[in-house]
């Protein structure tokens, strides 16, 4: 990073601020450049990817009769790949696999994702 410019942010290091604008500004008037970099600051945005294995649809009886180890049928056949979920968003399908001492994710199928658009105009 030059010395004429500051870094704003540690999650913004793309986003800079022209210093000698910001000593200077014209004519009263406070005029930083500000330099943006907006693709590769969304891509340091965390989100939150979930796999959904099925649902149910049960009567309350049914709900209030689950006691420990009841068994709930789902309406996903087993061995069908899962939906892969982003904040909520459907985004491809998955299958659970072992890694290490936790599950994993491997990617089966991917939609096309939107967030490439933006790199379009770069």
């Amino acid at each position: 990073m030059s010395q004429d410019s500051l870094a704003l942010d540690p999650l913004l290091d793309d986003f800079t601020v022209d210093a000698e604008a910001i000593a200077a500004p014209a004519q009263g008037e406070l005029s930083a450049r500000v330099v943006r970099d907006l693709p590769q600051m969304l891509r340091k945005i965390q989100v939150t990817l979930t796999l959904e294995v099925g649902s149910a649809e049960i009567t309350l009886d049914k709900l209030m009769a689950l006691e420990h180890d009841s068994v709930v049928e789902l309406d996903t056949l087993a061995g069908t790949p899962l939906v892969i979920h982003v904040n909520g968003t459907p985004i491809g399908r998955g299958e659970v696999v072992v890694a290490g001492e936790n599950y994993g994710l491997k990617v089966v199928e991917l939609d096309e994702l939107d967030l490439l658009a933006l790199d379009r105009n770069r």
